[in-house]
């Protein structure tokens, strides 16, 4: 009985922790039966994607390692008069941050700390709220620059922008969605910091400290494709064979495997003419409240690939794919990363997570959908 009990909480646990992945897997099962696997296949996994979250979060792993954050962190909350105003600096790292670093690096690398600062805390009742606010100003503030995010990458590739192009789409974008994400930082209750015991530290090696900064520096040209990603994977695995194997341990597989799964399912369905024809017809003229809708569903990124096989209209799908960036969990993939570091934390509690992600990203879509359909 004890070992059925221990098999039950096993599986509950499983569900728990990797419930994307399992929605992400079964998705990507059911779209191979109309799309038997094959070579094609291949074609759906975007590897420099899927390399560089490996190297970020085997960095930022180390950087956890040697105490890096927990100093910051500490420093930070010394310093700091409220917790409002220590949200107001987060969500300002990750809205600015996420211009020049990606949605995706700017969740990686601050929502540990946060995590790190609302422990010294010792105060975890606005902790989702700022979490979820961070991911949303990392999503909106992504949205500014041609490298913030895959999907404006793409599209300005794609359709041969320049910059003045470009930024005269997503200037005024960024520009509300800054006031908006402010806005709901300020709603966090102005209560006074208290003081709180941090662990006893030794010296921090400054050689592998240095380290650190030289693989998270490589990471980020790997990112502006100055150099190869597959590049940047061998000096990681290599440093980290070498100097430190648990970092491998440390890495969220889990998130790699979802990753996996949504390019199948979003590659499979692409190939299916029926879904190709419907998409054709329905979104003429309807660019980016449609782009805004298929994002809910198979993320920003996807969507951009897909709809821009049916419409010059750049404009609305860098509009559309930005603001649908907003909503749902899987609307932008950055925003499972959120999700997942949240729910591996102490004392997480998924659903209320869900929640409240869920009511603050509605709340923000509409008012982005409605600001776009008088401005653009």
């Amino acid at each position: 009985m004890e070992r059925r009990d221990g098999s039950v909480k096993r599986i509950l646990a499983i569900i728990k922790n990797e419930a994307v992945l399992l929605v992400a897997g079964a998705a990507a099962l059911v779209s191979c039966f109309f799309v038997p696997p094959s070579a094609a296949y291949v074609d759906y996994i975007d590897g420099k994607v899927l390399v560089l979250l490996f190297c970020l979060m085997t960095v930022v792993a180390g950087f956890n390692q040697i105490g890096l954050f927990g100093r910051i962190a500490a420093s930070l909350v010394g310093r700091a008069k409220s917790v409002r105003s220590i949200t107001v600096f987060l969500v300002l790292l990750c809205f600015f941050s996420a211009m020049l670093i990606t949605n995706d690096v700017a969740l990686l690398t601050f929502v540990p700390f946060t995590l790190l600062i609302f422990r010294l805390l010792g105060n975890r009742n606005s902790l989702i709220f700022v979490i979820v606010c961070e991911t949303a100003a990392a999503n909106l503030g992504s949205a500014l620059t041609p490298v913030g995010n895959p999907q404006n990458l793409y599209l300005y590739t794609y359709y041969g922008l320049d910059a003045g192009g470009l930024f005269s789409v997503t200037l005024p974008l960024a520009a509300v969605s800054l006031i908006l994400v402010l806005g709901l930082a300020f709603l966090v209750p102005n209560s006074a910091v208290s003081a709180c015991k941090t662990d006893a530290e030794g010296p921090m090696d400054s050689k592998i400290l240095a380290a650190y900064m030289i693989l998270f520096l490589l990471c980020l040209l790997a990112v502006f494709s100055l150099i190869s990603y597959w590049v940047l994977l061998a000096v990681v695995v290599v440093f980290v064979l070498l100097q430190n194997r648990s970092l491998l341990g440390k890495v969220d597989y889990g998130l790699l495997a979802t990753f996996v799964c949504f390019f199948v399912f979003v590659g499979n369905i692409s190939r299916i003419e029926t879904i190709r024809s419907l998409l054709s017809g329905l979104i003429a003229g309807r660019e980016m409240l449609a782009s805004v809708l298929l994002s809910q569903v198979i993320s920003n990124v996807p969507a951009a690939v897909m709809l821009s096989r049916f419409t010059d209209n750049s404009s609305a799908l860098l509009v559309g794919t930005n603001v649908g960036g907003l909503g749902t969990l899987v609307a932008s993939l950055a925003s499972l990363i959120s999700y997942k570091l949240y729910i591996k934390s102490e004392g997480a509690k998924p659903w209320r997570y869900l929640a409240v992600f869920t009511a603050v990203n509605v709340g923000l879509l509409l008012v982005m959908v409605l600001f776009s359909i008088g401005y653009y």
